[in-house]
């Protein structure tokens, strides 16, 4: 219960640290708030719109974590019966047990696919955490640049390409 209490008031302090203006970010900060709460990182170094694409990426794998989890526990429980003697099941007419086989299977492959994709994209919003905020004051100057010209160089005769690199 304490643990839930603790959890609770750092959810609603949270945005209050992180309205605190720091000149710089830290990168252990921001892997930390995304570790506890996904997209906090994100929030932490003014990020937003990167937060609707790691929820959407976590509920869908979720998602369909859960609809292959049920397909996968009901192909095994019906073949499982019909092993057992019972065929008065649903898919009687529909599958014999070696096409119920490679349902299970095939389920299960896919639920176990899902939850890498799901772990994928919770690391993923760790690491894109920390890298934002690693790069958080990281200047882009208008004055950088670089550019390419055509030229002609009279003493040779030959045309040519010059690249000018303006710092």
């Amino acid at each position: 219960m304490k643990k839930i209490l603790v959890l609770i008031c750092y959810i609603f302090l949270l945005p209050n640290i992180i309205k605190a203006q720091f000149t710089t970010k830290s990168p252990k900060k921001a892997s930390i708030y995304s570790a506890v709460i996904p997209g906090a990182g994100q929030y932490y170094t003014k990020k937003y719109w990167k937060i609707p694409i790691i929820y959407a990426g976590l509920i869908t794998s979720a998602n369909y974590i859960k609809i292959n989890q049920e397909q996968y526990l009901l192909y095994k429980k019906t073949y499982i019966d019909r092993l057992d003697g019972v065929n008065t099941d649903e898919f009687t007419s529909i599958y014999n047990n070696n096409e119920l086989i490679n349902l299970v299977e095939h389920h299960k492959r896919n639920r176990d696919i899902f939850i890498l994709l799901f772990s994928l994209a919770y690391l993923l919003n760790i690491v894109d955490a920390s890298a934002n905020a690693h790069l958080f004051n990281y200047d882009i100057s208008e004055e950088i640049g670089f550019q390419l010209k055509p030229s002609y160089y009279t003493n040779n005769n030959s045309p040519g390409i010059v690249l000018s690199i303006k710092f």
